[in-house]
């Protein structure tokens, strides 16, 4: 946004009616767009498509989706949090990363209608002035795509071992930021806190990274888990007991956010 200098405003996360204001309020600009993340990435919760196309239509607006927690297992065959929402057709752009679930590796693409496309090759300062993708790694994405286009059998274990984790952790009594996506934050609100459950959780065999201020807001400190096809049920068994020993530990299981901020402090 900034290398184009167009104009930006922003809504309040997920609130449709504030996005609805904002429409109206620039109805009588050339081109609108409504840019959002489709799965985000520190609470794990997903952008309502569907009212965002919805809206995006009715006021004649362009979508752009970063869907690069997505790609590969959001939506019935993994093709992101468009296919999830049934607006597959209705989003302009699309961009993702060649990591994450394609591989882990370097890289991304922007997707959309060849216009566009073309548009960004002969104009993009980003592409324009980068070098190439390495051949190794978009033959690996190419791999990875055919892999994950065959079957949905990964897609699937992702989905079972994400339900399965949340259910453990909340019958463990941990606070857990609601969600169905396989990123799963343990809400522990003070930073220090964050770092040491972290901490301890290594010792234990476990490797989780506690985020806190500035890559969360103040008082939102956590550890983000995330959940992999490669997970057997056996790992996940043994990182619950993990995190329900280091959680006796520090006394924070049953407890909610405004326990844990008298315990801890913010």
């Amino acid at each position: 946004m900034r290398l184009c200098k167009a104009m930006e405003d922003t809504y309040k996360h997920s609130e449709m009616r504030h996005l609805e204001e904002k429409l109206q309020e620039h109805q009588d600009r050339r081109v609108r767009m409504i840019i959002t993340d489709g799965v985000f990435s520190m609470d794990g919760d997903l952008a309502k498509l569907d009212e965002v196309a919805a809206l995006a239509e009715k006021y004649d607006a362009m979508v752009f989706v970063d869907d690069s927690h997505a790609t590969g297992f959001i939506g019935r065959t993994g093709r992101g949090t468009h296919e999830l929402f049934d607006v597959v057709g209705r989003i302009d752009i699309i961009t993702t990363t060649l990591g994450k679930a394609l591989g882990g590796a370097s890289g991304g693409c922007v997707s959309g209608r060849r216009e566009l496309v073309e548009m960004c090759r002969q104009r993009a300062r980003p592409y324009l002035f980068s070098n190439t993708v390495a051949p190794v790694i978009v033959s690996g994405a190419l791999k990875v795509l055919a892999l994950i286009s065959r079957n949905t059998e990964r897609r699937d274990k992702l989905e079972w071992n994400t339900k399965y984790w949340r259910k453990l952790l909340t019958e463990a009594g941990f606070d857990v930021k609601p969600g169905a996506s396989p990123i799963v934050p343990v809400m522990l609100y003070n930073a220090k806190l964050a770092q040491d459950v972290a901490r301890d959780l290594y010792e234990e065999g476990i490797y989780v990274v506690g985020f806190f201020f500035p890559v969360v807001p103040k008082g939102q400190a956590r550890i983000r888990t995330q959940l992999s096809a490669a997970h057997e049920k056996e790992h996940l068994d043994r990182a619950i007991e993990a995190f329900i020993k280091v959680g006796k530990k520090y006394d924070i299981m049953g407890k909610g956010k405004k326990e844990i901020i008298a315990q801890y402090g913010l």
